[in-house]
């Protein structure tokens, strides 16, 4: 299959899957739901927004120099107002093409600081392996520091059947597990024809994946860096943590959540933001979904997420338009002060 139109194809599944979910979270909504979301929203904390904001716009930042100290390396640094300017271009070009934005950010700062694209291609490579690491250990922590959701799990999957026997949620979870588990091995399987590949082949893949890991861990090493790269990486998901703590706090049905709840509600956002284009109905389903958990209203929940999601994408979409009309404004008038 040609390259193009297999991303093509890809695209359209994921932004397909988000679409579904969307629905899939929207229709069981009665009015009495929508009554409480209603009321929810008016209710809301809307001063809030302010260190929302703030918390979101400073995690791009960080982000931004935690990149560069990935590009030191290579003997290039550069400014840091480019580099914030090509994170937030890339993330909004995420918003509706998947991938496309990584290939972006490393265009738009090779273009206005003359550094090589394809070495930066290699250091977003290591930034994604990395980030991969990070969020496993903050499932880790997640679960250590709440056991019991080992439980709750169990219970919302193969208990869930009882409570929705009436049909009226849709399908049991533990049901979607199985469909879902049967999806990607016929996925798998369908690949292996195509391809003429046999399981050797796939566990060589998985292989390599683990391979790349430790791979990206190593390199933290020879960081010249290494401490201010792992400070900044750590600060970089606390501001992640402390905006879902603040969103908590955004409404009075989720005010009473703490820490713990955070630490959740980060790993099940990360899973619905990779899952379709910019988490669109991926990220509020998987909120929803894990917010239950904890004894929320389903409206209410599918509510949080939403606004969640909205002050994840309009922070986005500022930065990125705002970087997008100022960076070559900004270059301009760094090469007329470089040359007086």
């Amino acid at each position: 299959m040609h390259k193009s139109l297999r991303t093509i194809l890809q695209y359209v599944f994921f932004l397909g899957l988000g679409i579904f979910l969307t629905w899939f979270s929207l229709k069981g909504l009665n009015k009495e739901n929508i009554a409480q979301i209603k009321i929810s929203i008016l209710n809301a904390r809307y001063w809030l927004i302010i260190p929302v904001f703030a918390i979101l716009f400073s995690s791009h930042y960080i982000r931004a120099i935690r990149w560069r100290l990935l590009i030191e390396p290579l003997g290039y640094m550069p400014s840091k107002a480019n580099t914030v300017a090509a994170v937030f271009i890339g993330y909004m070009a995420n918003q509706a093409f998947p991938r496309l934005g990584e290939v972006l950010k490393c265009t738009v700062l090779a273009r206005y600081e003359k550094i090589p694209a394809d070495k930066l291609v290699g250091t977003i490579i290591l930034e994604r392996l990395i980030d991969a690491i990070t969020l496993l250990i903050m499932f880790g922590i997640t679960l250590a520091i709440q056991p019991q959701l080992y439980t709750q799990l169990i219970d919302t999957f193969f208990n869930q059947a009882e409570k929705e026997a009436d049909g009226k949620d849709g399908l049991p979870l533990w049901l979607m597990a199985i469909i879902i588990i049967i999806i990607i091995g016929a996925l798998i399987g369908l690949w292996m024809f195509i391809r003429k590949k046999t399981i050797n082949d796939v566990v060589k893949i998985f292989r390599h994946v683990w391979q790349s890991v430790v791979q990206g861990v190593s390199a933290i090493k020879h960081l010249k860096k290494r401490r201010q790269f792992i400070l900044l990486t750590i600060l970089l998901w606390i501001t992640y943590i402390s905006g879902g703590y603040l969103g908590f706090m955004a409404l009075q049905e989720t005010s009473h959540y703490g820490i713990r709840e955070a630490f959740t509600i980060l790993c099940a956002g990360s899973i619905g933001m990779i899952a379709t284009p910019g988490g669109i109905g991926a990220y509020a389903y998987m909120i929803k979904e894990t917010m239950q958990l904890y004894g929320l209203n389903s409206a209410i929940a599918l509510a949080f997420g939403w606004i969640l999601w909205v002050a994840q994408t309009l922070v986005i979409l500022i930065g990125g338009l705002i970087s997008f009309v100022a960076l070559p404004y900004y270059n301009k008038k760094k090469i007329q002060s470089e040359q007086s």
